[in-house]
């Protein structure tokens, strides 16, 4: 089988090539936006310039029997574009559709999509998980530009025959994680004391080496072909917890302070970071049932193993 990844030097492109590379049997091709970056070995590399309506992916495509599309505009920390909705659809919606047909006329058989938990929703309600037939409700740009790439893809399928396969994740973890997750690394490490102890909410994560697994199987289990799946750890936490976690396995007893949580709210809203604040308070949790049912998978890793193996990487850097 021959495999395109794209987003090949990225967080999670990169390591589902790292992962395939152990397969003798696979031929990879990576591609990125203009230079190799930490490229595994044995993977052949092809410069596409930037995601888009016009990318041509005629030299990606050429051979492949299905593509693993981890390449996407992600959530902007200082936003330039005057549209970033437009911004997002282009690069997501019609940057997608646009490689997913070329992949088709190419002869791919299967296109796996790296979609986003976004596209169910922000948060959850106490024992009201998020499933993979709830109703769509995107609230910010870029989940709006996941779930209409999925409508999109699904009618590339109709047209093509193209095999697609929707994975949505919550956050991911692991080496080399960057964002918020990499932030909060830093502060438990510094040993400053956090006003979370108040916290009750439970939250869904899945750690890099789950989703890369979930990943492979997507990419030739006969089972996944037409499917949306949900994909998490299976082990809810809430943040006080995480929180606890991280701090034993750097090493150091984790420092939570009591705040009630309309004095975290209101702090959020005077810095400007109301919506992190309320990932940090809210509950968002994923029914990972069906992939587990359909494809008969479970995550190799457990929550400990997933915050043990991100922590030795931290700390290792």
């Amino acid at each position: 089988m021959f495999v395109l990844v794209t987003g090949a030097s990225g967080f999670i492109g990169n390591a589902v090539l790292s992962r395939l590379n152990s397969d003798r049997g696979l031929r990879l091709r990576g591609a990125v936006r203009c230079h190799v970056q930490d490229m595994p070995r044995g993977v052949e590399p092809v410069m596409i310039g930037d995601l888009s309506p016009d990318t041509d992916w005629s030299g990606a495509v050429i051979g492949v029997d299905a593509v693993v599309h981890a390449a996407a505009r992600v959530h902007v920390m200082r936003e330039e574009a005057s549209d970033s909705l437009a911004e997002f659809r282009r690069v997501n919606v019609a940057g997608t559709l646009n490689l997913a047909r070329q992949a088709a006329e190419a002869g791919a058989r299967r296109f796996v999509f790296i979609s986003s938990i976004k596209v169910n929703g922000e948060d959850t309600l106490p024992g009201r998980p998020f499933t993979a037939d709830d109703v769509p409700l995107p609230v910010d740009a870029y989940g709006i530009s996941k779930h209409e790439a999925e409508i999109g893809l699904r009618q590339v399928a109709l047209e093509t025959g193209l095999e697609v396969v929707i994975l949505r994740p919550p956050l991911v973890y692991g080496p080399k994680v960057k964002a918020n997750f990499m932030r909060l690394l830093g502060l438990i490490n510094s040993g400053v004391p956090l006003p979370f102890t108040s916290i009750r909410n439970s939250r869904s994560m899945i750690y890099l080496g789950n989703f890369v697994d979930a990943i492979v199987q997507c990419i030739s289990h006969p089972a996944a072909a037409g499917q949306t799946f949900l994909v998490s750890d299976g082990q809810d936490v809430s943040t006080p917890d995480l929180i606890k976690k991280i701090a034993w396995a750097i090493g150091k007893s984790p420092r939570l302070l009591p705040c009630p949580l309309s004095v975290l709210k209101t702090i959020g809203k005077i810095a400007g970071k109301g919506s992190e604040v309320e990932r940090l308070i809210g509950s968002l949790e994923i029914d990972s049932s069906w992939i587990r049912e359909r494809l008969d998978w479970k995550p190799p890793f457990t929550l400990d193993d997933g915050i043990s193996g991100t922590v030795s990487w931290y700390l290792a850097r």
